[in-house]
């Protein structure tokens, strides 16, 4: 059976690579990474999640094209799957829930006006 709930740092992970697109490669991530959260990812924390995402089904990869910058290697592009998104919609929604049934921190109580 697949494993279909998301830990906190492979919630975030997700998150970027919807956020990055066609710049989500592991190493964008995790300087994006760096850049919305103030902590730095290890390349190889940010490598070992997104393989377990794409073991979870929840990101596909494919390789983009060679750049002279980077001496003609090319870069494995991540994308979010359906499932994926569908995941991520759960998490929120089941956050959400939780908030909402908090006595003084429920979204509710606050408003935008």
């Amino acid at each position: 059976m697949k494993e279909t709930r998301l830990g906190e740092f492979e919630e975030v992970i997700l998150l970027l690579v919807g956020i990055l697109g066609e710049e989500a490669y592991a190493f964008k991530i995790a300087a994006e990474f760096k850049e919305q959260t103030g902590r730095a990812a290890s390349i190889g924390s940010v490598h070992s999640t997104l393989n377990r995402l794409s073991e979870k089904g929840f990101v596909d990869s494919a390789m983009g094209n060679a750049t002279s910058e980077r001496g003609g290697r090319r870069k494995r592009i991540y994308t979010i799957t359906a499932y994926g998104q569908q995941v991520l919609k759960e998490a929120r929604d089941f956050k959400m829930s939780l908030w909402n049934q908090h006595p003084t921190l429920s979204l509710d109580k606050f408003s935008i006006a």
